[in-house]
């Protein structure tokens, strides 16, 4: 009730303005129109002053000073209209004048009874019909909706409700999220029947698609036990490889005819053998070696050889590995042979029977070469090249060649 009382004062207001704009400027209009008129009486007034002055001039300049009494009086009469037209413009001025100060003040009182501080203000607060339509029209759907909420409460089911008002702002939150999940829900739910219908299709395929995988399966399980086997994992107790497994048996020949040549290098004492034991910390096998001990009658490790023992050993290793590389390569001979160093760490025996070894490669045409600082070995060897170092560069001497 008091929002439609504000309304009908604001378009009470609002008509008052209307009426006391439109007076205003009718005023302004007749302010304008009288001041136009005025002004131009005045400069008729001004034309026809001056014609009466002109004329006068004429006429006492014919009449010899003597005025015309027609000419005299019709701009007498002139003059009198002319006056009589400024006065009457300058009082509808002033009437007008007067008419907009009492239109404004009335204008300010009908905006003060209204409300506003100002006309400005009630100026500011009209609004265009097409507003007032759009708050009419809202305020009829709001009238609609509270009449039909007061019809609703007035139900008898309604009446036992409690005094105190329901928090609505928090049932309606709870309401639409309760909603929200619904929805949430309802989409899940269609996702689901769409991936149990995908699944109730690929099912039978992925079955039949295993069922044809199980002898690939199989194939493959025995294919990598097999590599498992070659690469010394899987099954394969010793670690080794079939790289180690082919080598091992070149080794074996190598360690045999090699130990030929290590037995009369040590007096019939030492002798190799090859091993496939396991390794220690787990490290691959297959290309082992043993020292066996005739004297003792046990195999040793070869790193438990002396410093003479172990060049022997590798002395005749490279000996046994020539002779098996000349009788793998269809009895193609190795016509040289070099041995670095080593000489030192035998005592005087033992060198002999390694130079007893040698001789008998080079009697068979062989040439074998010894590169040594042992002073003992340029006695028994021949043919040397000495090698000299100098500040400036080292040079060649060759000796019993």
């Amino acid at each position: 009730a008091g929002w439609r009382a504000s309304a009908a004062q604001a378009l009470a207001v609002t008509a008052e303005l209307e009426r006391v704009d439109a007076a205003v400027a009718d005023a302004q209009a007749d302010r304008v129109r009288l001041e136009g008129d005025a002004a131009g009486a005045a400069r008729r007034r001004d034309e026809a002053a001056g014609r009466a002055t002109g004329h006068r001039t004429r006429l006492e300049a014919e009449l010899e000073g003597a005025a015309d009494l027609a000419t005299a009086l019709a701009a007498a009469a002139t003059t009198a209209v002319s006056c009589d037209a400024v006065l009457e413009a300058a009082g509808a001025a002033e009437r007008a004048a007067a008419e907009a100060v009492r239109t404004a003040a009335a204008a300010v009182t009908a905006a003060q009874a209204a409300g506003f501080g100002s006309v400005d203000e009630a100026a500011a607060a009209l609004r265009t019909a097409v507003w007032r339509a759009d708050a009419e029209q809202r305020r009829r759907a709001h009238d609609d909706a509270r009449a039909g909420a007061s019809a609703a409460l007035a139900e008898v089911e309604l009446q036992d409700l409690p005094q105190v008002p329901a928090a609505v702002e928090g049932a309606t939150a709870a309401l639409e999220t309760a909603d929200a999940r619904l929805r949430a829900a309802g989409g899940a739910e269609a996702a689901a029947a769409d991936r149990v219908r995908a699944l109730a299709l690929l099912v039978p395929e992925l079955d039949a698609a295993a069922e044809a995988l199980e002898p690939l399966i199989a194939s493959a399980a025995q294919a990598r036990r097999l590599a498992d086997l070659c690469t010394g994992g899987g099954s394969n107790a010793l670690r080794m490889t079939l790289t180690s497994f082919v080598l091992a048996a070149r080794l074996e020949q190598v360690a045999e005819v090699a130990s030929a040549r290590l037995l009369r290098m040590t007096q019939g004492r030492y002798s190799l053998v090859h091993t496939d034991g396991t390794a220690k910390g787990g490290a691959r096998s297959g290309l082992g070696l043993l020292a066996r001990d005739t004297w003792t009658g046990q195999d040793r490790d070869t790193s438990t050889l002396s410093g003479g023992e172990t060049f022997l050993a590798s002395l005749a290793l490279a000996l046994g590995l020539a002779d098996v590389v000349q009788a793998e390569a269809g009895g193609t001979r190795i016509e040289a042979l070099f041995v670095d160093e080593g000489f030192g760490t035998l005592d005087e025996d033992t060198l002999d029977e390694v130079m007893d070894v040698l001789d008998g490669l080079r009697e068979g045409g062989r040439v074998v070469g010894l590169v040594s600082h042992v002073a003992e070995l340029r006695a028994r060897i021949p043919a040397q090249v000495r090698v000299h170092k100098t500040r400036t560069g080292s040079s060649l001497e060759l000796v019993g060649v």
